[in-house]
């Protein structure tokens, strides 16, 4: 018998476009690492609120950095992301609240239709441009992940009731206390400590953290001089604060031949 699963919580809102790369980087890993992936809903809007924290996208330069960035990590991720055309419109005036209320009742009644669900969702704001918000595309979504038309209007009608807000508000709150700032977060329960990472850029320190990337401490990130035969373009010399000795006593400089 093998060892049992470790825990991992993932926070997320589908408004989040890194939400999604990490979202999709821990499925496609949670069997290969053996982790437990307890996907959850959390609203982002609540989280920068509660931290005093402000949306990157404010600051023009960061903006721009993060729509390249974006493009960038799903090209490489293979995640399908095409920003929406109204950027600032999606994200800041039409929010994500029903639809993370909505998949916080999906986890609460149907959590094995929750990855699936929270996908689609991703799909239509951050791959189709296509509405998150309205009663019709919430369902669309829904429905493409498999629940049916029935069940997903049943579903839709409860999400303001107390029971789901409340359990959305519960989960923001449990973002905070773990010391979010923004999303997504993932939480590692590993044995008997717990460590919060903040965003998609996290998963080799978490897979080091699972002891399944080794990191040596012995080896220095990039390749010792000593290991290097002087190679062409690089010239001996006699200067001993160049670069450091190789393993002939020497020290090497880097010039243009």
């Amino acid at each position: 018998m093998g060892p049992l699963p470790r825990t991992l919580e993932l926070f997320y809102d589908v408004l989040s476009p890194y939400s999604w790369l990490a979202f999709e980087v821990l499925c496609r890993y949670k069997n290969i690492w053996n982790v437990s992936l307890q996907l959850r809903p959390t609203l982002i809007a609540g989280i920068m609120k509660d931290s005093g924290n402000q949306p990157p996208a404010l600051l023009p330069r960061k903006a721009l950095y993060l729509k390249n960035d974006v493009r960038r990590l799903g090209r490489y991720l293979q995640v399908p992301i095409h920003l929406p055309k109204d950027f600032f419109f999606v994200i800041f005036e039409k929010g994500s609240l029903t639809a993370m209320r909505f998949l916080t009742i999906v986890k609460l009644e149907h959590p094995e239709l929750l990855e699936k669900v929270s996908r689609e969702l991703w799909m239509r704001v951050w791959s189709r441009d296509e509405d998150i918000t309205e009663p019709q595309s919430i369902l669309a979504a829904a429905e493409k992940a498999g629940m049916s038309t029935g069940r997903a209007r049943e579903l839709l009608e409860r999400v303001s009731t107390p029971q789901v807000k409340n359990q959305l508000k519960e989960t923001t709150d449990a973002a905070c206390k773990y010391g979010a700032f923004g999303l997504p977060v993932t939480v590692a329960h590993l044995d008997d400590e717990t460590y919060m990472l903040f965003g998609s850029d996290r998963m080799e320190l978490l897979a080091h953290l699972l002891g399944k990337l080794q990191v040596h401490a012995e080896l220095p990130l990039t390749p010792p001089l000593r290991a290097i035969s002087c190679p062409e373009g690089w010239i001996q010399s006699t200067k001993k604060d160049v670069l450091g000795p190789s393993s002939n006593g020497a020290s090497y400089t880097h010039r243009c031949a």
